[in-house]
């Protein structure tokens, strides 16, 4: 059996000692060191094993040089745009020249940026005027709506920069306490965990208002779940967006209904109308429980309590019936924001599709009602 033996490395000749015949020898050497590998590899593609990886030689330390339309070299990073216009002015200073000779005619200013962060302390006292009144009573003048809206002796910079420090980039309690201390902001630790975490139902308003205004003003969503872990629990994560626009919700369950409870963003209504019926004819409601349910029609229910008393009430308790009956006022409340909303913009339009046909086959169902431009486009991730 050959043995292989390593081959020693052939040493480097000088320029000055190379002749015509060593030149053609070394190259004779290359060439056959090319065509063995090249059968080494071609042997070990056959036995099903990798040949040996193309290694490109590093590119560190090498400044690359490009040149402009003329041939002229570039140097890196000059085709760059200039952005000193974009850049929004706060403080100008003049700066006079030095030993300018007589007669000197002067041709205006030259132009130089400096770019500066300002972080500092600005604490502000309200002094609030106080009254009595001739029968003893104490009149006192109210804060101003921004602080009474936050509820506290620290304004929206401050509450901003905790949640943005803690939620963004991922710093930790004690280390924004630290930062605002260094600040000369006087605030205790326990105040810092409450803007955290609570009092923010002013948040979940502002994330539900850009889920109306993002259907509001777009003609088309895409909206995609996938499994993921919420709170240390199994749950799943919706997005609903475009290009304008994105909205992620977790939730427990990626049921039709589900997703329906979503596009409501933040209202809790649910509708029983004309439509309503049609769905759940379409779905295959019997005849009895759908009996039951059209005495309601044109019928709006505050929230999910009161729609499930009505359920109760005209005892629809199978559970198929009960979530066919669901899934349709789910769909009526949001036919009902569509409506909404196609009478402040021109580009929505009532009776869309799309929201009877999301997550389940359902596509031989359409709204009555002049067909809309706007779809949604659905990808389900296990």
């Amino acid at each position: 059996m050959l043995r292989m033996t390593s081959i020693s490395k052939i040493p480097t000749v000088p320029d000055e000692e190379r002749t015509p015949l060593v030149t053609t020898l070394l190259e004779i050497i290359q060439l056959q060191r090319e065509q063995i590998q090249a059968l080494k590899d071609e042997i070990a593609i056959l036995k099903g094993q990798k040949p040996r990886p193309k290694i490109k030689p590093s590119k560190l330390g090498k400044i690359l040089e490009k040149k402009d339309k003329n041939g002229k070299k570039k140097r890196p990073g000059s085709t760059k745009r200039g952005k000193r216009n974009e850049i929004e002015i706060h403080h100008t200073e003049i700066v006079e020249a030095e030993n300018v000779p007589p007669e000197s005619r002067f041709k205006g200013y030259e132009d130089f940026t400096v770019q500066g962060l300002v972080i500092k302390a600005h604490n502000i006292r309200y002094r609030r005027e106080r009254w009595e009144t001739p029968q003893g009573d104490s009149i006192v003048a109210p804060l101003p709506e921004e602080v009474r809206a936050l509820g506290g002796h620290f304004d929206c910079t401050v509450v901003s920069f905790i949640l943005y420090q803690h939620y963004h980039a991922h710093v930790t309690q004690p280390l924004i306490w630290e930062q605002l201390q260094e600040w000369s902001i006087d605030i205790p630790t326990g105040q810092v965990s409450r803007i955290i975490t609570e009092n923010n139902e002013r948040l979940h308003v502002e994330k539900d208002k850009i889920l109306r205004t993002g259907l509001e003003i777009s003609k088309y969503v895409h909206v995609d779940d996938t499994g993921a872990r919420h709170r240390g629990k199994n749950g799943y994560c919706t997005h609903i967006g475009n290009e304008l626009f994105a909205r992620f919700q977790s939730t427990d369950s990626k049921s039709r209904a589900n997703f329906r409870e979503i596009l409501r963003a933040g209202h809790q209504d649910y509708v029983f109308n004309e439509e309503v019926i049609r769905y759940m004819e379409f779905q295959g409601l019997p005849k009895i429980p759908m009996k039951r349910l059209a005495a309601d029609r044109c019928h709006i229910f505050q929230d999910y309590e009161t729609w499930s008393a009505a359920l109760d009430a005209r005892k629809i308790i199978d559970q198929r019936h009960i979530r066919i009956a669901t899934e349709g006022a789910l769909l009526g409340s949001v036919l009902k924001q569509v409506s909404t909303l196609s009478s402040s913009s021109s580009a929505m339009m009532r009776g869309s599709s799309i929201y009877c046909c999301c997550y389940t086959p359902c596509a031989g169902y359409t709204p009555s009602g002049p067909s809309a431009s706007w779809s949604v486009s659905t990808t389900s991730n296990a």
